[in-house]
C-alpha cells in the first residue's frame, strides 16, 4: 500500500507515547533496587559476573545452574555481602518444563521478574563433517531451544505484568566466521538468537524490551580454547581476552533504567575482533 505525504503527516493515535517515569541523575538510574533479574548460566563465568553486577547494583538475583552447583553458595555470598534477596535453582534450559516450572517458583517467591538474562550456552568445537548428529542436537537444544524456552515462559510473565526486560547472550560468531575454529553449528546458533532477540523487541514492544549482548572471546572456560589461543590474541586489535569485570556495565546498563529508549539493539564487546 502506498502512502501520500499528506497521509505520513497524519497524527498517529496515542503518539508521542509519553517518555518514561525515571530518574534524571544518571547514577541513579543504573541504581537497581527492588527488581528482580534472573540470570541462566549463572554459576560461573558471563553469567556469574553478571549476576554480581546485579547485586552491587542492589537487586534480588536469581541464579539458574545446570551441573555446577557452586551456584548455590554463590547465591549465598550476594545475598550476604550485598544485602539482597538471592535464590539458585538447577535447571536444565534445554527442557521446557524444567524451564517453565521454575519461572513459577521464581515468581512465586520473588513476586514478579523485572529482568530476564538468557544467557546459558555451549560450545562443542568441531568442524560438521567430524561432529556426530547428537553433538548437532545438544548444542541447539541448549543455545536455541533453551533460549526459546526462557524467552517463551519468561514473557508470558512479562506479558501479565506489563513490564520486563530480556537480555539474550549471543556471541560475536553469530557476526563472522574467521574465528579460531571451525564451529559452523555454533555460529550458526548465534546467529539464531541474535535475529530471534530483533524480532521479539518488535513483537514485544508494547510490554517489554529485547536486547542481545555478542561477546567476544573472554577468560572463562567457553573463551579461546588453549589450541586457537595464539590466533584469538592476534586477531584482536587488544590482542587478549576479555575479563569478565569488563562486561558487568554493559548488562547493567541494558537491564537498567539508564537504557529504556534502547530495544532491538546487539552490542558486541569483543576488543574490536569484528572488525574489518
Amino acid at each position: 500500500m502506498s502512502m501520500t505525504i499528506q497521509d505520513a503527516d497524519q497524527a498517529r493515535e496515542g503518539f508521542p507515547r509519553p517518555f518514561p517515569n525515571t530518574p534524571s541523575n544518571v547514577l541513579e538510574q543504573f541504581r537497581m533496587a527492588g527488581k528482580v533479574v534472573v540470570v541462566t548460566g549463572a554459576a560461573d563465568g558471563i553469567g556469574l559476573a553478571v549476576t554480581e553486577a546485579m547485586a552491587e547494583a542492589g537487586a534480588n538475583v536469581v541464579l539458574w545452574y545446570n551441573s555446577n552447583k557452586a551456584a548455590v553458595e554463590k547465591s549465598q555470598e550476594l545475598a550476604k555481602t550485598h544485602n539482597v534477596n538471592s535464590a539458585a535453582f538447577q535447571v536444565d534450559v534445554s527442557e521446557a518444563t524444567q524451564v517453565s516450572e521454575t519461572i513459577k517458583k521464581v515468581v512465586e517467591e520473588f513476586g514478579k521478574i523485572d529482568v530476564f538474562v538468557a544467557n546459558a550456552g555451549m560450545a562443542i568445537s568441531k568442524p560438521i563433517l567430524e561432529q556426530t548428529l547428537t553433538e548437532y542436537q545438544k548444542q541447539m537444544s541448549v543455545n536455541v531451544d533453551g533460549i526459546v524456552y526462557c524467552a517463551k515462559y519468561a514473557g508470558e510473565v512479562f506479558h501479565r505484568q506489563g513490564f520486563g526486560n530480556l537480555i539474550i547472550t549471543s556471541s560475536m560468531s553469530g557476526h563472522v566466521v574467521n574465528v579460531p575454529v571451525d564451529q559452523p553449528v555454533y555460529n550458526a546458533t548465534k546467529a539464531y538468537v541474535t535475529h530471534f532477540g530483533k524480532s521479539l523487541a518488535r513483537e514485544w514492544r508494547e510490554f517489554a524490551r529485547v536486547n542481545i549482548v555478542s561477546p567476544g572471546f573472554f577468560d572463562t572456560k567457553m573463551g579461546a580454547s588453549p589450541l586457537c589461543i595464539n590466533e584469538a590474541y592476534r586477531m584482536s586489535p587488544m590482542g587478549r581476552q576479555g575479563h569478565t569485570k569488563e562486561i558487568k556495565g554493559l548488562y547493567l546498563y541494558l537491564a537498567s533504567d539508564a537504557s529504556t529508549y534502547m530495544t532491538g539493539s546487539d552490542v558486541i564487546i569483543d576488543g574490536g575482533y569484528v572488525l574489518p
